[in-house]
């Protein structure tokens, strides 16, 4: 999966979120000032040739859809984010977001709360295994 410019990443929210339209109901969805229709035209061929969105045509006019998921590319993303910032290690992602402030007292009982429900799944994943 190629990377995707802010550009492409913004457009690619906006189909995701209607899932599928044409160049004007992108442009309806974005944020004054608006690009030229030219350009969201431009960028959404991109974003086709890239594999991200397809399209159906009617005539001259093209609806176009989602080809990759909203959490396939999340997935991705963060991957990369992981990988090229923080040396694969999720213990220092959540020690940059400590150490930054970015995350609240309930979020840190939530994430408790999540690692206590995959240790109880990984220990239940494994004895089912050995029977």
């Amino acid at each position: 999966m190629e990377d995707l410019t802010k550009n492409e990443e913004e457009i690619m929210r906006i189909l995701w979120k209607i899932e599928r339209g044409v160049v004007r109901d992108i442009l309806a969805q974005m944020e004054e000032p608006q690009p030229p229709y030219t350009t969201v035209s431009s960028v959404v061929r991109v974003l086709e040739t890239k594999g991200y969105v397809g399209h159906k045509a009617y005539g001259k006019t093209h609806e176009y859809f989602p080809l990759i998921s909203k959490i396939a590319y999340r997935k991705k993303a963060f991957g990369d984010l992981l990988k090229n910032y923080f040396e694969g290690s999720a213990k220092k992602v959540v020690s940059f977001m400590v150490e930054e402030e970015n995350i609240q007292a309930d979020e840190v009982k939530e994430i408790r709360k999540l690692i206590k429900q995959y240790e109880e799944e990984e220990k239940n994943g494994k004895a089912h295994k050995k029977g």
